[in-house]
């Protein structure tokens, strides 16, 4: 069953070769109790060690049922342990963090039985040596000779082939070594039984077989034995695994008997994540604050499709700094102007856009108004080109655009084309052009909306506003009295608006400290009727230089013919427009469809738009992803520290549970399984320093967030997203099993001999 081949064991220091056993040849029976006796140094307990694969030889070989050990991995010896061999210690041995149940169980859990299974053979072997009733008892709660009893029933617990007992009474008084002995002896019937022991006249009186050993070498044997079972079947070697909540288990049950240092441990590694957490909430709850600002404001930015767009190209070289070389550059050669060619077509496309989606359009056109006011017997003309006019949405009544942008101040919102309404700037700012346009004294400080609202102004067509003095050159017919008795069409001031407070329009109409006369866009459309074939047209259309404006080339204006012919009514097509969306699922609707448009399309026929809430939520983004980076960086230092202490925290573990360690590989526990169980415990550490986390910050936002309330007026800003929470959990664990992977590696290398001899 067992023999040793010419084995030898020499330990090798720096400058010294100790013999501890010399050329050791010993068969064993199937069942035997065998005494090994001998003085001190003799290498008794080498001999068992060696036996038992918590040491290895140095020479020779090792025979289990015809299997030859010599060429044995560190797993195999791990396997040999757990199912052949069955450990009686003089000290006992016991993890005393775990129960009397757990410490027998072990061994059947790295033979990977079921804890289902296990139990019966638990509580059988148990019983046998009589604490069936003590399973739940701690090792500390039992007596010297109970704790052996325990011993033997894990010794037991894998049905062993051989039961090895190291000085197995040298703790116990006489009775109950008796006890013990009796047990052993009963043991042996049906086991090979072999004990180290100093005490000779209980190995007379127990042992069947006594070998003295004296300086490594082999005294004498009082029952020697050749092995012939040449033809038994030889062992069959597996692995031995310690499960992942095994290992768990056993650290949470360590972790148990240290519950302050494990807490105070927790708290000071979350400090960091602490400090996450909170810039984490409060960058998140600035961000929901903004996102709500989009919503409710930056929605209604407009989509603008205008003339001309400025586009910088990428620099066609990369410059690297240097101190003797120069690098040219000019500004204008990294940007180009795109023209958007806006024509009739484009225009009926925009009108085709889904009006779920849309709120308002406007379009900005260059077309003068012909407008003459009165007072009294006093006439005036109003030049379109000196007062500012803008465009409003068609459709007033079908849409709450003026409503939800602007305030009406006094009168009403226009209803037909004939209808006008004065835009005020900021704190109802109104530019005296319009007030002297309107015959209203400017050098006053306040005027009345009363003197305002219901002013009538008259428009009059082309052929009558204009008049030919020679050849391609048109002046203002006078006087204006007859112009105001012939225009037909009268059109009136019926209210005063403003745009509201940190309104969209009030930043991209720019109209803060601008006032403005609004109307709507079928005005246009009449006046283009009346005036696309009037005579100053036509002469326009033929002339190379502006007619109205005393021959002047269109160069020297700074104007296109085309710009000119529309300012004269030649056709409604604008120079530019705003798409106004409902919210920000219509803008993405909007921005595809104008996309759409785009596509087979080359650079030139392109129309580009400008997204002026993209622009401005990627801006407010990088500012705050940037902050956010910032403030995580500096709360990271504190992770480091925290990983440290870990480190620290798991190695002071490890020297704590040096004497655990032996123990568990002394049942078979690989190199691996001792590592995972220190791994397991920084794990639940760093759980519970993840968990104790996201509790203080949660508290801690509670004052925060009235703090910030304080200083800024925003309610809840500091909210923690639990998706960050969870990750900061996992973060926290992964830092702790980063500080203890060294410690718990260090653990898993420990000599199992000299494991069990520390205290």
């Amino acid at each position: 069953m067992l023999t040793l081949k010419n084995i030898k064991k020499i330990y090798k220091t720096s400058n010294l070769k100790q013999t501890a056993l010399d050329n050791i040849n010993l068969s064993f029976r199937k069942n035997e109790f065998v005494a090994i006796l001998g003085p001190s140094g003799s290498g008794k307990t080498t001999l068992l060690n060696i036996i038992g694969a918590l040491d290895n030889y140095t020479e020779g070989d090792l025979i289990i049922n015809n299997l030859s050990t010599h060429n044995f991995k560190e797993n195999n010896w791990d396997y040999y342990r757990n199912t052949k061999i069955g450990f009686i210690f003089q000290n006992y041995n016991l993890i005393n963090h775990i129960s009397v149940y757990k410490n027998v169980e072990l061994a059947l859990t790295l033979n990977g039985i079921s804890r289902k299974k296990s139990k019966k053979v638990v509580m059988s072997v148990l019983q046998k040596v009589g604490l069936e009733k003590y399973y739940k008892k701690k090792p500390n709660e039992l007596s010297g000779g109970q704790m052996q009893r325990v011993a033997i029933a894990r010794a037991l617990v894998n049905n062993p082939d051989i039961i090895l007992a190291d000085e197995p009474t040298g703790a116990l008084d006489s009775k109950t070594s008796i006890q013990i002995m009796e047990l052993i002896k009963n043991i042996s019937k049906n086991k090979l039984v072999i004990m180290v022991t100093h005490n000779e006249a209980l190995a007379q009186k127990y042992a069947n077989r006594i070998i003295i050993l004296e300086d490594g070498k082999i005294k004498s044997d009082s029952k020697p034995f050749i092995n012939k079972y040449k033809n038994e079947e030889k062992t069959k070697i597996k692995k031995t695994k310690m499960g992942f909540f095994q290992a768990l288990s056993l650290s949470l049950n360590n972790i148990k008997t240290k519950k302050g240092r494990t807490f105070l441990t927790a708290f000071a590694s979350s400090i960091g994540i602490i400090g996450i957490a909170l810039v984490l909430s409060i960058s998140n709850g600035f961000n929901k604050k903004i996102n709500e600002y989009e919503k409710d404001t930056m929605s209604l930015f407009p989509i603008v499709i205008s003339p001309s767009i400025l586009k910088y190209e990428k620099e066609q070289q990369d410059f690297l700094e240097s101190k003797d070389e120069l690098y040219a550059y000019n500004e204008n050669d990294n940007k180009s102007v795109h023209i958007n060619n806006i024509k009739q077509d484009y225009i009926d496309y925009i009108n085709r856009i889904d009006k779920k989606y849309v709120n308002a359009i406007t379009y900005n056109r260059l077309i003068n108004l012909n407008l003459i006011s009165k007072k009294g017997s006093l006439y005036k003309y109003i030049n379109s080109s000196m007062v500012n006019f803008v465009e409003l949405p068609n459709k007033i009544e079908q849409n709450s655009f003026l409503r939800e942008n602007y305030d009406l101040l006094s009168g009403s919102l226009p209803v037909n084309s004939h209808d006008l309404v004065l835009i005020l700037g900021e704190k109802n700012r109104v530019d005296k052009s319009i007030l002297e346009g309107l015959f209203i004294d400017s050098n006053k400080n306040i005027t009345s909306f009363d003197e305002v609202v219901g002013k009538g102004l008259k428009l009059v067509s082309n052929d009558d506003y204009y008049t030919s003095v020679q050849e391609e050159l048109f002046v203002i017919n006078k006087p204006c009295k007859e112009l105001y008795d012939k225009s037909k069409i009268t059109l009136k001031i019926t209210g005063i608006i403003r745009p509201k407070k940190n309104n969209s329009l009030l930043m991209m109409d720019n109209t803060n400290g601008v006032s403005k006369i609004g109307y709507l866009g079928d005005l246009v459309k009449e006046i283009v009727k009346e005036n696309k074939e009037s005579k100053i047209v036509k002469a326009q259309q033929e002339s190379k230089n502006i007619v109205f404006m005393g021959g002047l080339t269109f160069e020297e204006a700074g104007l296109s013919k085309n710009s000119v012919l529309k300012m004269l009514g030649k056709d409604e097509i604008p120079y530019s427009l705003n798409i106004y969306p409902k919210n920000f699922k219509g803008k993405d609707k909007i921005i595809s469809y104008l996309d759409s448009y785009n596509k087979q399309r080359k650079q030139k026929e392109k129309i580009i738009y400008t997204d002026y809430a993209k622009d401005i939520r990627e801006l407010s983004g990088t500012i705050m992803g940037g902050i956010t980076i910032i403030l995580i960086s500096f709360s990271s230092i504190s992770l480091i520290v925290s990983s440290v202490m870990i480190g620290i925290i798991t190695y002071i573990s490890v020297l704590e549970r040096t004497k655990e360690i032996g123990i568990l590989r002394s049942l078979g526990a690989r190199k691996k399984d001792i590592s995972r169980v220190f791994s397991a415990e920084t794990l639940i550490i760093g759980l519970i320093s993840g968990v104790i986390a996201i509790s203080m910050t949660l508290l801690l936002l509670i004052p925060v967030n009235y703090l910030l309330y304080n200083l800024t007026g925003l309610k809840n800003i500091g909210v923690l997203n639990p998706f960050h929470a969870i990750i900061l959990i996992l973060i926290s664990i992964i830092l702790t099993l980063t500080g203890g992977f060294i410690p718990s590696l260090k653990a898993s290398k420990k000599d199992p001999v000299e494991a069990l001899r520390s205290e």
